[in-house]
């Protein structure tokens, strides 16, 4: 099991594959894929604002369809309380999607650097701008 950061989804979603190093595109090969339901959210913000043409729901519907992407059922509760005591950032999409990844330790495929510095199961290779594919500074 592995969760999705928003950006990823939008990329893998528009095919954009050169964006994904190989050790990336490795780690998602070698799990099932899932996101927050706060990732929806985002999608259909981006999707309001103009930034992307799809809806959330035609993201997630082919994706799902593709590569058999699912939303997570953790209670939303417990992802709330693990989600408030995310203080790095005022962010709350990255405070969801990062506290649904920590409830059971599961890996996440970000680029986001503030993640990869608070959240050490964060997972990205070095890119051509050196983005770490992971960093143990602090966090869960």
């Amino acid at each position: 099991m592995i969760y999705l950061d928003t950006h990823v989804v939008v990329w893998y979603y528009a095919q954009d594959k050169t964006r994904f190093p190989e050790a990336t595109q490795r780690l998602l090969n070698q799990h099932d894929w899932y996101i927050s339901p706060i990732v929806q959210v985002e999608l259909q913000f981006l999707h309001e604002s103009g930034r992307i043409n799809p809806t959330a729901d035609e993201i997630l519907e082919e994706l799902s369809a593709q590569v058999g992407l699912q939303l997570c059922t953790k209670p939303f509760t417990e992802v709330v309380s693990k989600a408030s005591r995310l203080a790095w950032t005022r962010d709350p999409f990255d405070r969801i999607i990062v506290a649904q990844a920590a409830l059971d330790s599961n890996l996440l495929i970000t680029k986001d650097r503030s993640i990869h510095n608070h959240y050490q199961l964060a997972r990205w290779a070095i890119d051509s701008d050196h983005t770490p594919t992971q960093s143990h500074q602090s966090g869960l």
